[in-house]
């Protein structure tokens, strides 16, 4: 066969087989979920482990002591508790804050609440745990034990503290930036309430800080 001819049955060929196809490139396979948790692993071994402060829930900006953080606790569990009837000083839940003080008859009950609060908290009133009746003996045991901080020294409650008025008393439930005062009250409007006192508009004559 002819050179000629060779080419000319070459030529046949390509035209009955048609082009031949481009390459395809090899993709690239994604990164596994193995590789990227690798990836992950290797990451924070590098950077150590999150923060403490970032897992673990914030406390009130207004800081506070375990034991005013605990009684706080309990006495934010009984707001709404009213007085039945209304002007009575008594209810059954407000008969039980009483059994936090002792011989204390059914009057006015916000030392007996607060009373009651530190108690269930472990840090009780009193030398010997019996809890008070009244605000003023509330206060006089907290200025002979130095738990008492008064109401112009300059410094500001935390959380949990007792904040104590002429004849009435509560717990300090949060400080803002600018002074106002978030507290939990036990014979306020006959029940337990939540109130807010911006700066200077009812000064307390102290604190006391449980724990």
């Amino acid at each position: 066969m002819s050179i000629a001819a060779v080419h000319a049955r070459i030529a046949e060929l390509q035209s009955l087989l048609g082009p031949l196809p481009a390459s395809t490139p090899t993709a690239t396979p994604p990164a596994s979920p193995t590789t990227a948790t690798s990836f992950a692993t290797q990451l924070q071994s590098v950077s150590g482990p999150a923060s403490p402060v970032a897992t673990q829930a914030a406390l009130p900006a207004s800081g506070g002591t375990p034991a005013g953080l605990a009684a706080l606790n309990f006495a934010k569990a009984e707001v709404g508790v009213a007085e039945q009837p209304p002007g009575s000083n008594n209810s059954p839940r407000i008969a039980q804050f009483r059994q936090a003080t002792a011989g204390s008859g059914v009057g006015p009950w916000c030392a007996y609440f607060v009373s009651w609060a530190a108690r269930e908290a472990g840090a009780p009133l009193g030398d010997a745990g019996q809890g008070f009746g009244r605000v003023d003996d509330v206060y006089a045991w907290a200025q002979k034990t130095g738990k008492a901080i008064p109401g112009n020294s300059g410094q500001s409650p935390q959380s949990g503290d007792l904040i104590v008025w002429d004849e009435h008393i509560g717990i300090v439930e949060s400080v803002d930036a600018d002074g106002t005062i978030h507290t939990v009250e036990g014979n306020s409007s006959d029940q337990v309430a939540r109130r807010t006192y911006a700066p200077g508009s009812r000064p307390a004559i102290g604190y006391v800080r449980l724990g």
